[in-house]
């Protein structure tokens, strides 16, 4: 952190990577909602001939004139995309991957034809094939958060119409929406997230950044509004650790890392978010198993209180209980647990008897698995 404040270099990196994962994660929450997460990384290939067209055009390399370059490349990745999908029999990840290896394939050819020439002009613009977030400037940086802003301040003004038809488009339409309208202005906006983290992580690596926060962000909550903020709050992390990190290390390229860095945050989101992680799902099963055992066991000892009803609270012992389950569960644990619950009770070493309550509470199972036989 005292690096980060002090190093004027690594500042702008990071408040670049910082600005590309807040809008990347936030755009790539409804592309992950309409199932077109696989639309970005076509877009983000298809903007590499866009770049060296712009460039053999203008002779610029200023980032407006390239990311506008590769913006109209993704414009036509998009609608190439759905005009073999609507106009074909070609289904919609056929034509995906179609468009994106032709796109990047020409983008390949320009490049290497633009490298071959005898003047420098055209030196840097293989950094947007694997990005190159440490030759950012403070210009670059400038230039990504004016449009990144102009994108989400339109997510904004566009919140329920773009909610709308993420959730349910169908809807939408029978009520007036103009669906297909909004649906090629949010993708427009999927597009410009992609192209300002070009030159950032590369046109490999950038589906990552409209994918893989999204991912974090679902596995927390059902809501939209609390994935998007998470989404994007999980993409400044990701980028601005991902940037310090690359700086402590030696030869640590920086898109790599922060993809590195969003993967991590996918993993943990996976294992450890409350309802949808893998860890708690497990507990809960764990915790479940453990609950049904434990009845199993409470209806066994009624089932024995019974032999004795002239002594309700005569004790059984474990080893009768272990060979009724004939060793399937552990019954000492459900033993424990029932004692605990104030369920059953040890009566001597190795025998357990039902308390009172332990009697009724198996008569209330009995009686609800009767109502349901």
């Amino acid at each position: 952190m005292t690096a980060l404040f002090a190093d004027h270099t690594l500042r702008v990196v990071a408040l670049g990577a910082g600005l590309l994962g807040a809008v990347s994660g936030a755009l790539g929450s409804f592309a992950m909602l309409r199932r077109q997460s696989l639309l970005g990384d076509a877009i983000s290939h298809a903007a590499l001939p866009g770049i060296a067209v712009a460039f053999m055009l203008t002779r610029s390399k200023a980032p407006v004139v390239l990311m506008l370059g590769a913006a109209l490349a993704g414009w036509l990745a998009t609608l190439a995309v759905m005009t073999i999908v609507t106009r074909s029999r070609i289904k919609y990840d056929g034509a995906l991957g179609i468009v994106l290896s032709v796109f990047f394939g020409l983008g390949l050819v320009l490049l290497t034809l633009l490298q071959k020439r005898p003047d420098a002009s055209q030196a840097g613009l293989d950094r947007y094939l694997f990005g190159q977030a440490a030759a950012l400037l403070v210009d670059d940086v400038r230039a990504m958060a004016i449009i990144g802003a102009g994108a989400l301040a339109v997510l904004a003004v566009l919140w329920k119409e773009f909610k709308l038809i993420s959730v349910d488009a169908d809807f939408g339409a029978a009520i007036g929406l103009p669906v297909r309208l909004l649906d090629t202005a949010l993708t427009s906006l999927l597009v410009i997230a992609i192209v300002i983290g070009l030159q950032t992580v590369g046109v490999v690596l950038m589906s990552a950044m409209v994918v893989a926060p999204a991912a974090a962000a679902r596995q927390w909550t059902n809501r939209l509004g609390p994935m998007v903020a998470l989404a994007a709050g999980f993409g400044v992390v990701a980028g601005v650790g991902g940037a310090v990190l690359s700086s402590i290390v030696a030869r640590l390229p920086t898109g790599p890392t922060i993809v590195l860095a969003l993967s991590g945050l996918v993993l943990v989101s996976l294992l450890i978010a409350p309802a949808r992680g893998l860890a708690w799902r497990a507990l809960r099963r764990g915790q479940h198993r453990r609950t049904v055992e434990a009845d199993a066991v409470l209806l066994d000892l009624y089932a024995l209180a019974l032999q004795h009803e002239e002594d309700l609270e005569h004790g059984h012992d474990e080893a009768v209980l272990r060979a009724m389950r004939g060793g399937q569960i552990n019954v000492r644990r459900s033993l424990e647990k029932l004692a605990q619950a104030g369920l059953a009770r040890r009566t001597g070493h190795g025998r357990w008897a039902l308390s009172a309550a332990g009697r009724a509470r198996a008569l209330e199972q009995i009686d609800h698995a009767g109502e349901h036989a």
